[in-house]
């Protein structure tokens, strides 16, 4: 009986091997659009696929599967946040700057919403980095306090919830905004609008004592 022939290496598909890193690309912006449309537990792997114009098996190929490119996309969420935060800017200027986030890349703001009325997606990458960014959000909002920023009788943490929840307003209330303003809730007018209304709010918090 003659031995079986050794297996070859797996394979891309051959038509993607050419440009692996514009496949990939093109797999993560599509998986930020089915991400954020439908969270991650009612994605679907073959609806990435079509957005991308990619075969199925690049997924699995590339990322390791739906989990793998779940991470690989949201590795990157906060990177946009850090370098905002690490700019020495008034706080109130760095919320105004998250409150326009929606407006920066709708998809990835909406993933964020996601992650957190689900709170069911994989707890791997996404939710270590979220965690360590998170961490150093406190850590400033903290720091701004001790400045004079807020009243020493707040807590920093449950601020941060605050503040977090209230610059997600207009895509987490878009039926809210709408009725109350009678505007699009996405426009780029309202959020602008917004995110000024709320970065003086977040002025008139500060400590008197301090100022």
């Amino acid at each position: 009986m003659s031995e079986a022939a050794p297996r070859s290496p797996r394979r891309a598909p051959v038509e993607r091997q050419r440009d692996p890193e514009r496949t990939k690309a093109q797999l993560l912006e599509a998986a930020k659009s089915e991400f954020g449309a439908k969270g991650y537990a009612a994605a679907r792997v073959s609806e990435i696929a079509a957005r991308a114009g990619v075969n199925k098996q690049l997924i699995s190929y590339y990322f390791g599967g739906k989990e793998g490119l779940y991470n690989a996309l949201t590795a990157t969420m906060y990177d946009d946040y850090v370098a905002a935060s690490e700019h020495d800017m008034p706080f109130a200027e760095s919320i105004r700057f998250f409150v326009q986030s929606g407006i920066r890349d709708h998809d990835l703001a909406k993933l964020f919403l996601w992650e957190n009325l689900t709170d069911g997606a994989p707890d791997a990458i996404g939710v270590e980095g979220q965690r360590g960014f998170l961490e150093r959000q406190v850590e400033y909002v903290r720091a701004r306090q001790a400045a004079g920023d807020f009243p020493a009788d707040l807590d920093p943490a449950f601020l941060l919830v605050i503040f977090m929840a209230a610059a997600s307003a207009t895509l987490a209330f878009p039926r809210v905004v709408r009725a109350v303003s009678g505007q699009d809730p996405q426009s780029a007018e309202v959020v602008e609008a917004y995110g000024e209304q709320l970065a003086r709010l977040i002025g008139h918090l500060a400590d008197p004592g301090k100022r």
